[in-house]
């Protein structure tokens, strides 16, 4: 994926994500742990460098690896409140967001420069599905908070605010069954990645203009891009899987 598209949304993403932790001198996943100040400006400083490195093909695999195991340490911090409180949908939703960047950044890894090809193969599989199982929270989360989730809708977006939260919350579900079932996967991928930027374009971006100042509105719209990312990469994967299998045909 040389010149993936999603490989460039992903470096700015992250890079946005650790200018805006900088900025706040805040990580709500760190929120519990002991100097959190200090280990939020070390992450985001990390976060930067190695959102930069992704968008050079040659540094993009060790930048991926910064990425990935900052994002599965966020994912492991999670735990403890889904044990505390298992009941609160939130917490599972606070894991799988952190880990759709875990996705992203195994995909990254996998397809950024040749290497064993059973290798590849395997680490690709594993964040395409891990993203799988992440559209499923997306799509389970929206469903357990659906009246809050209409509230994000603009109201003047037709047909209603219940309308949209709902189709969007169908619409994680049909991608998730996609991929899982291998049924019109790079069409659900790009489907999905065009949903997300939508709801980074009607419902963030007009906070961050009604807000600027207000830190929470930031996180959530580059949150929201980074997801978007981590959507793109499977679909970069996908076409470039495809347009591989031709060629892989022939010299066979």
């Amino acid at each position: 994926m040389k010149f993936s598209p999603g490989r460039y949304l992903f470096g700015f993403a992250i890079i946005a994500t650790g200018i805006c932790a900088l900025a706040s001198h805040n990580y709500d996943q760190l929120a519990a742990v002991p100097h959190h100040a200090i280990l939020a400006s070390i992450v985001a400083a990390i976060e930067i460098l190695a959102g930069l490195a992704v968008l050079w093909t040659r540094t993009a695999r060790p930048g991926a690896i910064a990425l990935g195991a900052i994002y599965f340490i966020f994912s492991l911090l999670a735990v403890p409140l889904i044990i505390h409180e298992p009941r609160v949908y939130n917490n599972f939703g606070n894991f799988f967001e952190q880990f759709s960047y875990v996705a992203g950044a195994l995909l990254l890894y996998a397809c950024a420069s040749p290497i064993a090809e059973s290798r590849n193969k395997k680490l690709a599989q594993i964040g395409y599905y891990s993203f799988a199982l992440c559209l499923i929270s997306f799509a389970l989360e929206q469903l357990f908070y659906l009246s809050a989730t209409a509230t994000l809708v603009p109201k003047w977006l037709p047909p209603g605010q219940k309308f949209w939260a709902i189709a969007t919350t169908v619409a994680f579900a049909l991608a998730a069954i996609a991929l899982l079932t291998g049924f019109k996967t790079l069409l659900a991928s790009r489907l999905t990645t065009a949903m997300l930027v939508g709801f980074l374009l009607l419902v963030w971006l007009p906070a961050l203009f009604a807000a600027p100042h207000d830190f929470a509105n930031w996180s959530e719209a580059i949150e929201t891009l980074a997801i978007a990312a981590s959507a793109w990469l499977v679909a970069d994967f996908l076409a470039h899987r495809r347009s591989a299998e031709p060629s892989a045909a022939t010299s066979a």
